[in-house]
């Protein structure tokens, strides 16, 4: 953990405040902030343990909705010619 803290990986999120700023306002740009560096799913997705064929599993069905959209939006593509 330390090491991917020393790398950079773990950016831990952060605004910079002005006087005029309201609370909404900065509230608003640290859930920005927190959801561009995706800080919420990778906390939901490490609360339980996966295992190596769980992680595969999702890898192999995240990359078959990908080729089935791809697909999907290239016949499309082809019925409007």
């Amino acid at each position: 953990m330390k090491n991917l803290i020393r790398k950079g990986v773990l950016d831990m999120p952060g605004i910079k405040l002005s006087t005029r700023d309201t609370f909404d306002d900065s509230y608003r740009k640290f859930k920005r902030q927190c959801d561009r560096n995706l800080i919420v799913t990778e906390a939901r997705a490490r609360q339980h343990y996966e295992t190596a064929t769980e992680a595969r599993k999702k890898e192999k069905i995240a990359t078959r909705k990908k080729i089935l959209k791809k697909l999907y939006m290239l016949r499309r593509y082809e019925a409007r010619l």
